[in-house]
């Protein structure tokens, strides 16, 4: 197993495991957590099939081309419209959350230290300085991934090792699956990696068989986590303390203030803290390089020069701009994201393969035939129904 095959399993598992990770127990804890873990399993299965199909209609086209270039493709100047609006709106709704929640963590962790900075300036800063990794290209941002995703992975087991202790099991008695209905957005939205495919067979020149283990293997990681995760913070915490917080503006930094209440232990903060950084960062990194190559698909220019500079406004000042405005997005954002999701990586791969497999030779069909087309359109009508 080679570096560049770890380093394309991370960027999946840091493109997912981010912000949304840090929702689950709140948008959770009203569902239960027997009952969410089904959902998550269930999530899970559609998300990963959706992946499968985004590869499949990425490899009918030459490499470096995106979800624009795969709709007009496929599904013709509808298709087209329908990409461009859902994938703009879907991975600003991601960045502005992912913004929102890092600045929000920054600022938590600053306070530690009694530096205390406005939030419109926290969220210059937290962008400007991720952003730039982003603007230097896939490989800068697979290189701090790794290192990021090292030291996630190494504080989330200490987290679990330390914290499991003090969970109750009344804690997981809890719940109502009814209230699933009010979050299953936020839980398509935690597998929401699919988004970064189209980099990944470019970056591993469309070798098929590797390409096929990095997204079973990327996504699987997370569905562990997140049970894990789940069962530790609402363990701990309790339905009512963290149903609270989905209202909260400051919902990570309330979070990590609530855990620390409970525990009581500086070692615990400390991790958290660390972690909940971490989440954001990954998140960041990933989202805005996939935004930052759809803009540059879509609108055919260049990522550098004067070119790759308005590629780097287009694709960091509007959710900076939300954010500013909007404070306290990160949320309503994820549950918005989420039916941007379904609609972008759901149905419509699913819809492009359909009407693509009549016109492409394809290195790659997913199996099941239209059985599993069919699968992931009805799944995304339910999806959007419920949300409704």
């Amino acid at each position: 197993m080679n570096s560049r095959f770890i380093g394309g399993i991370l960027l999946i598992v840091g493109t997912s495991i981010g912000g949304g990770m840090l929702a689950l127990p709140i948008a959770n804890a009203a569902t239960g957590f027997w009952q969410s873990s089904l959902f998550l399993f269930l999530c899970w299965v559609i998300m990963t099939l959706g992946a499968f199909f985004i590869l499949e209609v990425n490899l009918y086209l030459p490499p470096g081309k995106n979800m624009v270039s795969m709709a007009a493709a496929t599904l013709g100047k509808p298709g087209l419209l329908v990409a461009w609006v859902s994938y703009l709106l879907l991975l600003y709704a991601l960045l502005s959350a992912y913004i929102s929640g890092g600045s929000d963590v920054m600022g938590g962790i600053l306070k530690l230290i009694h530096i205390q900075l406005p939030p419109s300036l926290l969220t210059f800063i937290f962008t400007a300085i991720f952003g730039f990794i982003v603007y230097g290209g896939i490989r800068k941002v697979d290189l701090l991934n790794r290192l990021l995703m090292f030291a996630k992975i190494g504080a989330y087991l200490l987290l679990l090792v330390f914290i499991t202790p003090y969970t109750t099991s009344v804690n997981f008695r809890s719940g109502n699956m009814q209230f699933v209905t009010g979050t299953i957005m936020i839980l398509i939205t935690s597998y929401g990696f699919a988004i970064i495919v189209p980099s990944l067979r470019e970056y591993f020149n469309d070798d098929i068989k590797v390409l096929k283990k990095l997204i079973l293997i990327g996504s699987l990681i997370p569905l562990v986590c997140y049970i894990a995760w789940d069962a530790v913070i609402m363990g701990t915490l309790g339905d009512k303390s963290l149903s609270a917080l989905m209202h909260d503006p400051h919902a990570t930094s309330t979070l990590a203030l609530l855990l620390s209440n409970k525990v009581n232990n500086d070692l615990i903060s400390t991790i958290f803290n660390f972690f909940t950084s971490i989440c954001m960062l990954t998140a960041f990194l990933g989202v805005a390089l996939c935004l930052i190559s759809f803009l540059g698909d879509g609108l055919k220019l260049a990522q550098e020069g004067r070119e790759g500079l308005g590629l780097f406004l287009l694709t960091f000042l509007p959710p900076l701009l939300i954010v500013i405005f909007y404070p306290g997005a990160y949320i309503h954002a994820l549950n918005y994201a989420g039916f941007l999701c379904v609609v972008l990586l759901l149905l419509m791969p699913a819809m492009m393969s359909y009407f693509g497999r009549k016109h492409f030779d394809t290195k790659f069909v997913v199996p099941g035939g239209k059985y599993t087309q069919l699968l992931l359109m009805l799944s995304s009508v339910v999806l959007i129904l419920v949300a409704l």
